[in-house]
């Protein structure tokens, strides 16, 4: 009797073992979408978008950032951008503004984390201090842009809890549609819809609804490249405020990849040292 009760124990935790063992399979394989709920086959999307993602290293790139107003004038800054992935952590960037003149040396030092708030730093010349971005105020604009301090950290998944909506197609490309709710309850955004293909899992767009539920803006992507066999970057990255009427142009170039970035490149003391 002994001996016929532990058998069945080990029959049941084989059974639970081997449940374990499938379930990312069952999760990630296109023939058991069928058996997900919404919230698990969003998530399913958003964990294998973040794996496509994963094993960098560390990257540098040229940007111009162009401002247009609601009237259509325009302006335009130069920056640079470091970034550093981590193991067990978010990823690590450097901003730097060269030109114009009024923002030049301007540096912006962002540590993102898997499931807790960010830190982030501005440094700014003309003050010359070092001043810290709040959690509570990474809702406000970005340098004068319509990016927001929050848009500008690395997409962790725990971050978010998901909902996947329907599938599109947009001019012919074949698309998941996943709702995204902040966890963070300081977020100034009350959801995120996120448009990702199909094929490599790279976000095409992503429609931002403010804390009155109400659309705000738009992210769209555009003319991606692909980097060391694997990762790609959108070169042109353009958010579209719908109710102020003001967008912010994001241009990408030089993108460089294991140029031997270390953690000593991404601290506080960095950000008044950056040229």
């Amino acid at each position: 009797m002994i001996y016929k009760t532990n058998l069945t124990k080990l029959q049941q935790s084989l059974s639970i073992a081997a449940l374990l063992t499938a379930l990312p399979l069952l999760i990630t394989t296109p023939a058991s979408a069928q058996d997900q709920s919404a919230q698990e086959r969003g998530l399913a999307i958003a964990t294998e978008a973040k794996v496509r993602d994963t094993g960098w290293g560390d990257s540098s790139a040229s940007m111009i950032m162009v401002l247009k107003n609601k009237q259509g004038q325009e302006s335009s800054r130069e920056l640079r951008v470091k970034a550093l992935e981590l193991d067990n952590d978010g990823d690590k960037s450097l901003t730097v503004f060269d030109k114009p003149l009024d923002v030049k040396g301007t540096s912006f030092l962002s540590f993102s984390h898997i499931d807790t708030p960010d830190d982030q730093w501005l440094f700014l010349p003309a003050l010359k201090r070092v001043k810290r971005i709040s959690s509570r105020n990474k809702s406000g604009p970005f340098m004068g842009s319509e990016f927001a301090f929050e848009d500008l950290s690395s997409f962790e998944v725990d971050k978010y809890s998901y909902t996947y909506l329907n599938d599109e197609t947009i001019d012919g490309m074949e698309l998941y549609v996943i709702e995204q709710i902040p966890n963070d309850e300081f977020s100034g955004y009350t959801k995120r819809v996120a448009w990702l293909d199909k094929v490599h899992y790279r976000p095409f767009k992503i429609d931002f609804y403010d804390r009155k539920g109400s659309l705000l803006k738009t992210l769209t992507f555009s003319r991606y490249q692909q980097y060391l066999g694997k990762f790609w970057r959108a070169e042109e990255s353009t958010m579209i405020n719908h109710q102020s009427g003001k967008s912010t142009l994001l241009s990408y170039s030089d993108y460089k990849f294991n140029i031997g970035l270390k953690d000593s490149d991404f601290n506080k003391n960095t950000l008044k040292r950056a040229r």
